[in-house]
């Protein structure tokens, strides 16, 4: 299997972005892929560039044994787009940010992550960043799902 690299795309990278890298890591390192998947996440807009997740995000991780402290926020390149083999965009908003940045025969290189999720029925992470503290929570419900179907997916088509 050569190596596959996974990104993960929000508007800020330090929510749903840093969450679902976390969550990702966890998975492949527990089934012993992780020499074989790259993983990293980053976001749309430079807000937040250099600064860790959000408080709140690594609050609701840490009480499901995730360390989401040694992440910072970036923004995601062109470069990133054409690098990695999955950009998972966590809605709309971001999907079509991205797909901005690139010609349209290369715009089936984005893809949202949603679509991976085996018992959400619904296309988008919702931002919890202006919600309260369950917001976190459902965020980490829903990727933990979209996570697993992924995984699945490189699995079928990689491995």
């Amino acid at each position: 299997m050569k190596q596959v690299k996974v990104l993960f795309v929000c508007m800020g990278n330090i929510c749903r972005s840093p969450t679902a890298q976390g969550v990702f890591e966890r998975l492949v390192q527990s089934q012993g892929l992780a020499d074989r998947i790259l993983i990293d996440s980053a976001g749309t807009h430079a807000y937040h560039i250099g600064n860790p997740p959000d408080k709140r995000s690594q609050a609701a991780a840490k009480n499901r044994g995730l360390d989401l402290s040694g992440q910072r926020a970036r923004k995601v390149t062109l470069e990133d787009i054409e690098e990695f083999d999955y950009v998972l965009a966590m809605d709309r908003t971001n999907l079509e940010d991205l797909k901005d940045l690139l010609a349209v025969s290369q715009q089936e290189r984005v893809r949202l992550f949603m679509t991976f999720a085996e018992h959400w029925n619904v296309d988008e992470v919702p931002d919890p960043y202006y919600g309260g503290e369950r917001g976190f929570e459902r965020v980490l419900d829903m990727v933990e799902d979209a996570a697993a179907g992924l995984l699945d997916h490189i699995r079928r088509h990689h491995c």
